[in-house]
This record gives structure tokens, C-alpha cells and sequence, in this order.
């Protein structure tokens, strides 16, 4: 049994601390609707983004990769190839594996090529919102596009029973942030209303997911960190003007590159109000 991770303040300060002395190289394939988006916030953690998703490129990259995101948001025959001998390259040299399941449970295509990738890939993390983790957990579902709607009031047990399935740690993004693993269910409470009015901030978070896997050693401690951190840093991106969605985006990018580069001690988090053991 491993143990339960430190969320107080200077553990969560220590973790983005780290990822900027790791400065490890995440690579992703992922989609084209986000993959600015994905590099910009990489970056700003502290670490290196690249997105080499090539059928031969994607496995020889893994060599250098201190962690590879494998992002189901745009699926043709060369995305879907690279994606699985990527990921089973990466299984292989021991690099922690994230998989976001973009639109698990829209398409048929869609739920084959994801079902395989957790039969075939060593995972570290899956990162989804509620409907894709449901849907990819065998349970009744409703994904519109890349979208989660519908209800979900069972999503802690949900997403407990995938990380006990797949062998992995789960989160499932939504209102309020749900990490699983084999051994306990977290909720985290962090995170602003506007960040559901931007388009790719799930991407960015399965990006943030996989650069703290690609910086600590435990999968559920980074899987968790990760969650909060991007929920605290929306949150601070909100003090400042912003306009829209747009201009609330460059905020919040803006926020995580503030965060990392030098105040990381001060985000506003305890235990007690922020993150709730619940199984």
C-alpha cells in the first residue's frame, strides 16, 4: 500500500518547484485544435514540449521523453497508428504514459482505439472528464463531440472502479475534480466557473497531468498535484481583467508561468477545504 500524498502548501510549492529543476521533455499527440495551447503551457510549468506524432518519429522520440500525452481528440488511420506504437514504445523504455481519451464514447472508431490503448499501453494516468471516464469504465454515458453531459453522481465509484480495471491512476475533470487509484478516491475543490467557457483547458489540464508525471515519481502524488495546481492557478486567473474567454486564456497561461517561475509557495490551498479523501 502506498502512502497517502502531502497536499499542504509546500507540498504541492515542492512539486512545481520540481518540475522546473527536472525540466522534463513531454511529448504529445494530441490534436490540432490545442496543440498551441498544450505547448504554451508546458512550457510555462517549466518543462519541454514536443509534439512529434508521427508513425516513426512518435516511438524514436519517446528515447528522450520524459513523458508522453496521448490525446484521442482528432483520430485518422496515421494519428491512430502513431498513437499506439508511441505509446507502446514509451511502455517500454519505462516513461510514464498519460492518456487523454478525447471523446471516449461519441464514436465507435473512437472507443476502439482507446479501449486498445489500455489494453496495450502501460499508463501512468488517464485523464478524462466525467462522460469519457464513464464511458471508458463500461458505464452508461452521454459524450456529445468531445463534450461531457448528462449527469454523473456515481463518478467517484466510477472512476475508482477504471483505475482498479486499467491498473492506473484516473482523474475525471468536472465541477468539482475526481483522482482515483486502486486505493483511495480524492475530491478536489479548485478550479473557476470560466474555465469551462475555454476550449482545450481539459487538454491543457491532461498536459499539466503528464508533466508532473514526467517530473515525480509517484503517479497518483503528480496525478494529484497536477489536478490542484491547474484548478488553483484558474482560480488566480480570475483576479485579473479579463474580458472573455479569450483574454481570460492568456490569463490563465499567464498565471502558470507567474506560478512557476516564482510563487508557488503562496497558492492558497489546505487540505481541509481543498481536497477531500472519500474512499
Amino acid at each position: 500500500m502506498t502512502d497517502a500524498p502531502d497536499c499542504s502548501a509546500a507540498a504541492l510549492a515542492d512539486s512545481i518547484e520540481t518540475v522546473g529543476e527536472v525540466e522534463p521533455l513531454i511529448q504529445h499527440l494530441t490534436n490540432r485544435v490545442t496543440i498551441s495551447d498544450l505547448a504554451d503551457i508546458t512550457l510555462n510549468w517549466g518543462a519541454l514540449p514536443v509534439m512529434a506524432d508521427g508513425p516513426n518519429d512518435g516511438p524514436e522520440m519517446t528515447a528522450a521523453a520524459g513523458a508522453v500525452l496521448l490525446n484521442t481528440g482528432q483520430v485518422n488511420d496515421s494519428i491512430s497508428e502513431a498513437l499506439v506504437e508511441t505509446g507502446i514504445a514509451a511502455s517500454e523504455r519505462g516513461h510514464p504514459v498519460v492518456l487523454d481519451p478525447v471523446g471516449m464514447g461519441s464514436t465507435p472508431t473512437r472507443n476502439g482505439l482507446v479501449e486498445r490503448l489500455v489494453a496495450e499501453v502501460d499508463l501512468a494516468a488517464i485523464k478524462g472528464n466525467y462522460g469519457e471516464i464513464t464511458a471508458l469504465a463500461g458505464a452508461e454515458a452521454e459524450v456529445r463531440g468531445v463534450e461531457s453531459v448528462g449527469d454523473y453522481t456515481e463518478i467517484e465509484s466510477t472512476a475508482q472502479a477504471l483505475a482498479e480495471s486499467a491498473d492506473t491512476v484516473v482523474v475525471a475533470s468536472g465541477e468539482t475534480d475526481i483522482v482515483a487509484s486502486t486505493e483511495a478516491v480524492y475530491r478536489v475543490e479548485a478550479g473557476h466557473e470560466m474555465m469551462g467557457q475555454v476550449v482545450g483547458t481539459g487538454c491543457m489540464l491532461g498536459s499539466t497531468v503528464a508533466t508532473f508525471c514526467g517530473s515525480l515519481a509517484e503517479p497518483l502524488a503528480a496525478a494529484l498535484h497536477a489536478t490542484l495546481a491547474f484548478g488553483l492557478v484558474g482560480e488566480q486567473a480570475a483576479e485579473f481583467d479579463y474580458n472573455g474567454p479569450a483574454s481570460y486564456k492568456t490569463r490563465l497561461l499567464d498565471t502558470v508561468w507567474r506560478v512557476a517561475g516564482n510563487s508557488a509557495a503562496d497558492l492558497d490551498v489546505a487540505p481541509s477545504d481543498r481536497i477531500e479523501r472519500v474512499a
